[in-house]
């Protein structure tokens, strides 16, 4: 018998953390090889993660409402032939020092990122420039000098301090001096929220006070709530938040604006929704539109191209995964619609109803986050009329699909009420020069306008 314990693994590209929304098991409960212990929340979606173990629940050694790091132990498995029900949870042993896990014979690795890493204490000490064979402890100043600076003690504190490279590296950039921050994470490790928590801590400059604190509002608020509630930055929210961010100060971007008279691409949205192929169909305008962006993308390929800073390099994609920026109560996610260029609008508009469904419920895959070449965002169904959207990280240009309204429109010479929209296209311009941004923009436009276009250019 053993005990073997399961990292929290990286269930998609480049998972740094997730929070632990709900235990599914209890210790004393035996499992299975794959069967359902925890749901997670990663910063695209939610996630049920399965056992790699057969045995009996020994310890969980996490908090549901935790946000871990990938590579932390969650949960104590003991496994074997002796392995038994524990009595009650709470003659459990203690998580503190369980065995090491044996070899992994038994574990099958059901994750991306699993494996036998351990994140147990293994690192290396850093040696002190101060300290020397001869003298590993020097409490006497080695020059004879009396003005010979005594030894601190701080750079021996800054030993004992554990901290993974991507904290060290925030650290670094706010300023923060991971010897002064208290740790929270497993084993005394300082974590994101640590270090986060330590820059806006205040400070005191040349003995200055440090300021108060803000005073807190009392009595109620709306509806008889608090006047102030405190929320933490956490998972859809917080990634969400990185990624517009490093876009908008990474990629230059430019937007432009077009306003249709799309009446013709109603009409034939009202044809096709009484059509048998659509009868089982949620058709809408958006489809349309998607539709049009793959067109258009095959016109003008540099504003589905992108950009490789690495490599020095102009990525050409000849295809389109067509991001569709979905509201959910999560936060916003851009799932994307794989080759999208190649499904008949009738299974585009399915694949677009099923990834905002799926996005709505909290379920979106990983790898449906993944490789989108260009988006759209639909701000049209809260009843704006445009924006100016930020760009996904990664690519060219995003099509903003504002609200479509009955207004005033010459059409034939003649003043008529007609169904018009605004359209707005965000896009880097490191690839897409003035041009080739107004070509495409040009291009849906006319498609929207007449969707006969598409006969001709497809």
């Amino acid at each position: 018998m053993s005990v073997s314990q399961f990292n929290l693994p990286d269930v998609g590209e480049g998972l740094t953390e997730a929070e632990i929304v709900s235990w599914k098991v209890k210790p004393g409960d035996e499992v299975k090889v794959n069967d359902v212990i925890v749901e997670i929340e990663t910063a695209k979606s939610l996630v049920e993660l399965p056992c790699p173990f057969a045995g009996v629940v020994e310890t969980l050694l996490v908090d549901e409402g935790q946000t871990i790091d990938v590579g932390t132990p969650i949960i104590a498995v003991r496994t074997g032939a002796g392995a038994a029900p524990a009595p009650a949870p709470a003659e459990a042993p203690a998580p503190a020092a369980p065995e090491p896990a044996e070899p992994a014979e038994e574990r099958q690795a059901v994750l991306v990122g699993y494996g036998p890493r351990s994140t147990t204490a293994k690192r290396r000490q850093r040696k002190e420039p101060a300290a020397t064979a001869t003298e590993p402890v020097a409490p006497e100043p080695v020059a004879p000098e009396p003005v010979a600076p005594e030894p601190v003690a701080a750079p021996v504190a800054r030993v004992s301090v554990l901290a993974k490279p991507p904290v060290r590296k925030l650290a670094k950039d706010l300023g923060v001096d991971l010897a002064a921050v208290a740790p929270s994470g497993p084993n005394g490790t300082i974590t994101r929220d640590d270090v986060q928590a330590a820059a806006a801590a205040p400070t005191t400059t040349a003995g200055a006070p440090v300021a108060a604190p803000a005073a807190v509002p009392t009595g109620a608020g709306w509806d008889g709530l608090p006047r102030q509630e405190r929320v933490a930055i956490r998972s859809v929210r917080k990634a969400t938040a990185k990624a517009v961010t490093a876009s908008a100060f990474t990629a230059p971007h430019v937007t432009e604006f077009v306003t249709v008279d799309v009446t013709r691409t109603m009409k034939l949205v009202e044809r096709l929704r009484g059509a048998r192929e659509f009868r089982d169909v949620k058709l809408s305008p958006l489809a349309v539109l998607a539709k049009a962006v793959c067109i258009a993308a095959r016109r003008n390929p540099d504003v589905n191209a992108r950009w490789d800073e690495a490599a020095g390099e102009i990525v050409v994609q000849r295809y389109v995964n067509l991001g569709i920026a979905a509201a959910t109560p999560r936060g916003l996610v851009v799932p994307n619609v794989k080759d999208a260029d190649r499904l008949p609008l009738r299974e585009l508009a399915v694949a677009i109803n099923q990834l905002a469904a799926t996005a709505r419920e909290g379920k979106t895959p990983p790898a449906d986050m993944l490789g989108g070449t260009i988006s759209i965002t639909n701000v049209g169904v809260f009843g704006v009329d445009t924006g100016t959207p930020i760009l996904p990280p990664g690519e060219a240009a995003i099509v903003a699909f504002g609200a479509v309204r009955k207004q005033p429109w010459v059409h034939k010479g003649v003043v008529k009420p007609r169904w018009v929209t605004t359209l707005a296209l965000s896009f880097d311009h490191r690839l897409v020069d003035g041009e080739q941004g107004s070509r495409f923009l040009a291009d849906l436009a006319a498609l929207l306008e007449d969707p006969g276009n598409a006969l001709v250019w497809s």
